[in-house]
């Protein structure tokens, strides 16, 4: 992905520190549901439940590690071949938030069906972004198609 040092340009950069606020949001939003589950409720739903608090419990078990791991491959995508695996682990978190915004909209939960969609958008777009440059710095072959055997 981001394997060289080179600096970033000033979009990718922006695309970076908005994914690193997007998993930090994500990782707080865990937070404060296991802390105050009824935050998690969409307005005028009934009192928590003990099926709200094991939705919160599920969400932070998903959303702490996701976003603590997706935080630490944004920072280290500059400086180690570590952070090769920043693209796939995007796909993944986008994955993942597009189907928050799912549920939220099925559950008439504004922030999270809003909060997912944007999260996603980030996700995938930063994913696409480095896929995108990934291709234009591959080497060209000078074949065409596949190497050539050697000693042929």
């Amino acid at each position: 992905m981001l394997r060289s040092t080179t600096p970033l340009s000033r979009g990718m950069r922006v695309l970076v520190i908005a994914n690193a606020a997007g998993a930090a949001l994500s990782m707080a939003s865990g937070v404060v549901g296991l802390l105050s589950p009824g935050l998690a409720l969409p307005g005028g739903t009934d009192p928590v439940t003990a099926l709200t608090d094991l939705y919160v419990q599920a969400y932070a078990a998903r959303a702490l590690p996701l976003g603590a791991v997706l935080v630490h491959q944004l920072l280290i995508s500059r400086t180690s071949r570590a952070g090769r695996a920043l693209g796939p682990l995007l796909l993944v978190s986008g994955a993942v938030q597009l189907a928050d915004a799912a549920i939220g909209v099925s559950t008439h939960n504004p922030g999270m069906a809003v909060g997912g969609t944007v999260l996603a958008a980030l996700h995938l777009g930063l994913a696409s972004r480095l896929a995108r440059s990934d291709r234009a710095t591959l080497p060209a072959r000078a074949t065409g198609g596949l190497p050539a055997a050697e000693g042929a």
